[in-house]
């Protein structure tokens, strides 16, 4: 199987937007000796219980992690970066290595005229066949393609075979806004129809996804909304707020005002690039508040909350919220938590409700910070302690799904709408 064209480089400079959308490390780690290749995946030895001690595991599938070599040894902070929620969370946003890969650009038009962003390898039509496993990445807010932590992701899903796609919600990293309207923690419609596209583009394939932050509460938002009509076979979610109220409360304590200011400060830059749209806007917008607001909270009750037609932002961030999502996901989901993460509160955590859904799995570490966890053979600059683990849950699925999957998805895919207007725009 051909492989992209995909390397490392260390990054030199800030992250182009916020503080938050955080980033990742390159290439696949190379095979244990001591395994056995069975298909695309691992044939593994039993690992002992013992090997998940240093973490807190939720779900009735536990044992299915004691088998992942990843999670052979104990979880264990990286020195001197790790001793720190804030310092750990700030490292891997400013000092991450940036995976350098080419991509070609997809804009799709969604049924309400918006435009969202599809960011696929460039080359993966020739190189790859055509049945590959797609992988769809959700970044968090105001993030997208050309961050490290999602970059890391896309590289070691491709070079395990898998064909990768990242989903950038309108206006970021540089998705064209086409209507009055940006994204909301509440709204699955772009989701559900890059899904449907993917999976009308790619029919025997087996598709996936994989959110952070922001993108991983929209991504099990939609997982519960669709419930057992979800075309996914597979979803991982990573440091999701869950609950955005718990999660609002303890964004205005005390370092935490410094992520504020910096995510408000990367949606005021996107406003501001399509302020022409929103001239005139009357009713309960209030666009001075949103172009001017020094907190997410001010940019939501000026602008957010009024597009997705809520009474109040706290109405708002109750209402959106994918804690209460849980108790109806029908699909494969494995949520990774950190239990020091300043943005997504550990106490937010919908433990009993996951508990309580045998097709969910909690794994919460002691500490990683906001993506961070800066920990593990690729630490400090390498990719974050999660990327081998997500890797071989979703391998696991996927060789599970690999007999009789592919027959039964194209049964549930049966009336699908036909995919949106889209156009090839650009290589980057």
């Amino acid at each position: 199987m051909a492989a992209a064209t995909l390397s490392t480089v260390p990054r030199s400079s800030p992250p182009p937007r916020s503080l938050l959308p955080i980033m990742a490390s390159a290439s696949s780690s190379s095979a244990d000796p001591k395994l056995s290749r069975s298909g695309h995946g691992l044939r593994l030895p039993e690992l002992r219980e013992e090997s998940l001690s240093s973490l807190e595991v939720v779900g009735a599938r536990r044992s299915l992690l004691t088998r992942f070599a990843s999670l052979q040894p104990p979880y264990k902070r990286f020195p001197f970066l790790g001793w720190n929620r804030h310092v750990e969370t700030i490292f891997a946003a400013f000092f991450r290595s940036l995976p350098r890969v080419a991509l070609r650009r997809e804009c799709l038009r969604t049924r309400d005229d918006g435009t969202v962003a599809l960011d696929w390898v460039s080359g993966d039509e020739q190189q790859l066949p055509f049945d590959s496993s797609v992988l769809i990445l959700l970044p968090g807010l105001t993030g997208g393609s050309d961050d490290t932590y999602v970059r890391h992701m896309l590289v070691r899903a491709r070079n395990r075979g898998w064909r990768v796609v990242v989903f950038n919600s309108r206006g970021c990293a540089d998705s064209p806004v086409t209507t009055p309207q940006f994204y909301s923690a509440s709204f699955t419609e772009d989701l559900c129809q890059v899904v449907d596209h993917v999976s009308t583009r790619y029919p025997k394939s087996n598709i996936y996804a994989v959110g952070w932050s922001l993108g991983a509460n929209i991504l099990v938002r939609y997982l519960g909304q669709e419930s057992r009509n979800c075309p996914l076979s597979g979803a991982v979610s990573l440091c999701n707020p869950f609950n955005l109220v718990i999660a609002d409360e303890d964004f205005h304590k005390g370092f935490n005002n410094v992520y504020d200011r910096a995510l408000a400060r990367a949606l005021r830059k996107i406003y501001k690039k399509h302020a022409l749209l929103f001239e005139g806007l009357g009713g309960e917008y209030n666009i001075p508040m949103a172009a001017n607001a020094r907190s997410v909270r001010e940019f939501d009750e000026g602008l957010t909350r009024v597009s997705f037609g809520f009474k109040s932002v706290d109405d708002y961030y109750f209402n959106s919220s994918s804690s209460s999502s849980i108790e109806n996901v029908c699909t494969p989901l494995l949520c990774i938590q950190a239990a020091n993460d300043p943005i997504a509160p550990s106490r937010g955590i919908p433990r009993e409700e996951i508990k309580g859904n045998p097709h969910c799995l909690l794994i919460v570490t002691p500490q990683g910070g906001h993506l961070g966890w800066v920990a593990g053979e690729e630490a400090p600059f390498g990719a974050p302690w999660t990327d081998p683990v997500v890797m071989e849950f979703l391998e696991h699925l996927d060789n599970e799904n690999s007999d009789g999957s592919k027959s039964s998805k194209n049964i549930l895919l049966d009336g699908v709408p036909q995919t949106s207007p889209s156009l090839s725009v650009h290589i980057q």
